[in-house]
């Protein structure tokens, strides 16, 4: 009896690792910073390091496991919504220029990715 549920346990844990190293799988990374250095996002924001904007480690991490993060990171970057700067101003966040929502969503889920 306690050798099935130890089984079931590590395949419930073999099945959500196989799941989430899909998704990572199919962000493409290169695209996804080829179309960030187009829009100047690295002027604001680096991978690792804050900026004027948050880094993308910090970005994912704050999202990391709310169900709604891929939409509102799209949102964010499609809308032209506030942002806040370290000193305490707003404005108006660059709207990304692309109307491929495949590649905005690349984009998106290479953030949450980090």
């Amino acid at each position: 009896m306690q050798l099935w549920k130890i089984t079931q346990v590590l395949v419930v844990f073999l099945g959500a690792l196989f799941v989430s190293s899909v998704a990572v799988a199919d962000v493409d990374a290169e695209a996804a910073k080829a179309l960030a250095r187009q829009n100047s996002c690295f002027k604001c924001h680096s991978v690792d390091k804050r900026k004027d904007g948050p880094s993308y480690r910090e970005v994912a991490a704050k999202y990391k496991g709310k169900s709604d993060a891929e939409a509102r990171l799209i949102t964010h970057i499609t809308t032209g919504e506030k942002a806040k700067f370290p000193d305490g101003h707003e404005e108006d966040h660059k709207i990304i220029k692309t109307k491929d929502m495949d590649k905005i969503k690349n984009l998106v889920n290479w953030i949450l990715s980090l």
